[in-house]
């Protein structure tokens, strides 16, 4: 009877799925010979992952890896290549990012010349009435300025004269301003006499002509005009974002600001099995530049829905625009902007809106995210949260709220974020492109003050993390992560980097696109960190991005992103 108790034993412990003959668990993936940056302080290097299902249950030296591999195991040889958790985009556009691909890419003209050029190819192509729409230009960092110029930016003339018969409609890089053409306005029944409610402005010129430029709440004069988008838009939007997504290492995205007709595609997507990533949404409170009550006050009464399909999809926060972008000089400040005296820039929402919906939010469960660009409206914004936490102890205590941007501080909030344990939300790659011009807005002294100032922050406690903010910028990780370690243009402009003592180490800047990226999602217990029982979501690089020199960063590839155990991209 002994004899074939044990036999069975035997029999079963062989067949089962996870262990082999030899006593051993076997894992599904094996991962090793490389450089794995773990971003766990218990063990900041490895030489190999096993994971099994879409979980890591070893992480060792390049010794351990062979016990873990059986018969039926996948194998990944780095050949010495760096691995580290997958990268998680700590504040983009989803959507915004797929529509992207999808019309004019902006982002590569140096000047008003280029742009115009780019309207009059897709002209060629587009029947007569049919809208053409694009985004990424950016008048400050031109090689020229337009000629003629109002205010700084360009006039519609003569892009309305390669377009005379396709309203055209071009969004500033920033997301806070446009340019539309004579057709365009015609649509929109835009003339001399228009005028905005609200935040926002058609710019004129002396005579009172509009020049085709808008601004935040008057963009939507066009844009209530241009075709909505239909479920099909995006769905195809929906893939092109997860491709781009996945061929830069991000394993999970934070969507900021997402509508119901978007989370209903996540949902299909989530429900046919077709999310190849993971998607973290922000509420969008405002539709069609109206702050969204209805929207809102559902949630509030349904609650947050977290970690859905097997932690592919978390809506647990609220996104809030509580002011303009430096660019378009519509970023709140305490002080005149330097090259408009006179002008300090707006709040987009009142500030009751702001305490209002953080009340709300902490007795709901959920998060507010509020971007703020400029120093007034920080201060403004942080002045809110206070107020609400104080009469909210309970509900606040690790409430996690975010300020999407935090650009430009005063010295007396710096310390506040981490006093308050508030999340500065940044975005390396902003410094790089706006140092140059930003400048000019503000002046040296308020931009060694409290301008992209991570060190402070860092310095001060707060848990800093890290993004693109794409569309606004190209998804690209590692030209963040090089922006925010060098302080430099892309173009590695000015040898040592602008106001150098607030770089980043690497490795803060790893963890910044990581485990604190997962912290401000909540999600730090099951990401962000290669650690045993975590998500095997990762990124492999061509090179070592810890190691490298600085010249070098900037041609690093992403050769594989794994989410859950599975291979969702390979370089070819």
């Amino acid at each position: 009877m002994m004899r074939i108790a044990l036999t069975y034993v035997i029999i079963f412990g062989c067949s089962m799925l996870f262990w082999g003959c030899d006593g051993g668990p076997k894992a599904d993936l094996v991962i090793h010979n490389g450089a794995i940056y773990t971003v766990d302080d218990a063990m900041p290097i490895a030489g190999m992952v096993a994971v099994t299902g879409d979980k890591i249950v070893a992480v060792g030296n390049s010794d351990d890896a062979q016990k873990w591999i059986g018969d039926q195991t996948k194998v990944i040889d780095l050949n010495g290549k760096a691995m580290t958790p997958g990268l998680i985009e700590g504040h983009g556009h989803f959507i915004g990012l797929g529509k992207a691909k999808m019309r004019l890419n902006l982002m590569t003209t140096n000047n008003y010349d280029d742009m115009i050029a780019m309207v009059a190819e897709a002209v060629k192509t587009t029947a007569p009435g049919e809208w053409i729409l694009g985004r990424g230009w950016h008048q400050s960092k031109w090689d020229k300025a337009p000629d003629p110029e109002v205010r700084g930016f360009q006039t519609h003339q003569a892009l309305s004269a390669v377009s005379p018969d396709n309203p055209v409609f071009l969004r500033h890089a920033s997301g806070h301003a446009a340019i539309a053409n004579a057709k365009a306005m015609e649509v929109a029944g835009i003339t001399r006499s228009t005028k905005v409610e609200g935040d926002g402005e058609v710019i004129k010129d002396a005579r009172g002509n509009p020049t085709g430029i808008l601004t935040e709440n008057a963009m939507e004069l066009v844009g209530n005009h241009v075709p909505k988008s239909t479920p099909e838009i995006l769905s195809k939007a929906m893939e092109l974002a997860m491709d781009a997504s996945l061929e830069h290492g991000i394993t999970t995205f934070h969507d900021a600001g997402t509508v119901e007709k978007e989370i209903n595609v996540f949902k299909k997507f989530l429900n046919e099995g077709k999310l190849k990533m993971r998607l973290w949404a922000m509420l969008e409170s405002e539709l069609d530049g109206v702050y969204n009550h209805e929207f809102l006050n559902r949630w509030y009464e349904s609650g947050p829905e977290i970690g859905l399909g097997n932690n592919f999809l978390t809506i647990r926060s609220i996104k809030i625009h509580a002011d303009g972008a430096l660019g378009s000089r519509g970023a709140w400040l305490l002080e005149e902007y330097l090259d408009r005296p006179g002008h300090y820039g707006h709040e987009t929402v009142p500030m009751s809106e702001v305490y209002n919906t953080s009340a709300n939010a902490l007795k709901a469960g959920f998060q507010v995210c509020t971007h703020a660009i400029g120093d007034r409206t920080n201060r403004e914004v942080l002045d809110m949260y206070e107020k609400a936490f104080k009469e909210n102890p309970e509900n606040a205590k690790d409430s996690r709220f975010r300020i999407e941007h935090a650009q430009h501080l005063s010295a007396d909030d710096i310390g506040r974020f981490a006093e308050m344990g508030v999340i500065p939300s940044m975005q390396g790659i902003h410094m790089a492109s706006d140092r140059p011009w930003a400048i000019d807005r503000l002046g040296k002294e308020r931009i060694v003050e409290g301008a992209y100032v991570w060190r402070k922050l860092i310095d001060s406690g707060a848990v800093v993390i890290n993004g693109t903010d794409v569309p606004v910028e190209p998804i690209s990780a590692i030209a963040s992560f090089y922006a925010s370690v060098t302080r430099q243009t892309l173009a590695g402009d000015p040898p040592g980097g602008y106001e150098p003592d607030q770089k980043m180490t690497r490795a803060e800047a790893l963890k910044s696109y990581t485990l604190n990226a997962a912290y401000a999602g909540f999600e730090e217990d099951i990401k962000g960190s290669i650690e045993v029982g975590k998500l095997a979501d990762f990124a492999v690089f061509s090179q070592d991005i810890m190691t490298v020199d600085d010249s070098a960063l900037l041609d690093t590839k992403v050769e594989m992103t794994i989410v859950g155990g599975k291979l969702m991209y390979e370089r070819k």
